[in-house]
């Protein structure tokens, strides 16, 4: 899966780790909603916006891009698409800033002088090998560092975040969407093993039998299901890209960005959708 699809859905899923990710409290979530928007005249398209609920114009729109590679003009077309989408929506909002979140400072194309005052007062940059590693790091961080953690050192990364779940989460159902999420990002980095090779590395065998597991099992999740999800995200084949298609639809991508983030032709992802219950 494409880092800028993986980040969509931490973000959509769990809006509190952007807020860690900022400096900001991590309540301030629930006064926006995660989106994307595409910007009609140039097709420009976000790769997500905080927008402030209705009753709190007062806070700022947050244009969230994820950059891992050097993109020339960067910022030119950031600046563009901001304004553009300002024009055309008129949003309630009465400010915004611009949060772009590197993998390292070198792949980060420096802005032009003419944006400077842009630079200095409206964009912030996260850049995550920067974030450091300490014991009271918070949980959502070190999720966001997984992803760029490079593959001998992912998995003991992966363990522990999965431990500190399920101490520091308050009820079972967040956890459980933790640990998929973790085992999510596992899967993306070691595409070519097998579901029994993945789940020896994480020990999600000795998972189940842990607390959160049968936690999730009493709250009303069916075993089968739990158990169904879990394989068909490990096995990284068509059948498990196929399972996965309706849940992108639901985060609001479209077919062609599906079938790209998938490689899948266009066509199958287009029947899948039709296919699939509203």
């Amino acid at each position: 899966m494409k880092t800028d699809i993986l980040f969509y859905y931490l973000l959509q899923s769990f809006p509190q780790i952007f807020f860690e990710l900022i400096g900001q409290p991590i309540n301030r979530a629930t006064a926006y909603q995660f989106t994307s928007a595409e910007v009609k005249q140039k097709a420009f398209r976000f790769d997500g916006l905080f927008l402030p609920v209705v009753d709190a114009p007062e806070l700022p729109i947050y244009f969230v891009e994820v950059q891992f590679q050097k993109k020339p003009k960067f910022y030119a077309r950031l600046f563009a698409e901001i304004f553009l989408y300002l024009y055309q929506y008129n949003p309630p909002a009465t400010d915004w800033q611009a949060i772009v979140i590197y993998r390292r400072r070198s792949t980060e194309t420096p802005a032009l002088p003419r944006y400077r005052e842009l630079m200095a007062h409206r964009v912030q940059c996260i850049y995550l090998d920067e974030l450091g590693q300490t014991d009271n790091q918070l949980l959502g961080i070190g999720i966001v560092q997984l992803v760029v953690e490079s593959k001998n050192k992912a998995a003991e990364k992966a363990r522990q975040l999965m431990i500190r779940a399920e101490q520091e989460l308050p009820d079972a159902q967040s956890q459980q969407q933790i640990l998929e999420l973790i085992e999510t990002i596992i899967v993306g980095k070691f595409p070519n093993l097998s579901r029994e090779e993945i789940e020896a590395m994480l020990n999600l065998n000795e998972l189940k039998h842990t607390r959160v597991y049968q936690d999730a099992l009493q709250e009303g999740l069916e075993k089968g299901k739990l158990e169904g999800k879990l394989e068909g995200k490990l096995e990284g084949k068509l059948e498990g890209k196929l399972e996965g298609i309706p849940g992108l639809v639901k985060l609001g991508l479209t077919v062609e960005q599906i079938a790209g983030a998938l490689e899948l032709d266009v066509e199958i992802v287009r029947e899948v959708v039709a296919r699939s219950p509203n």
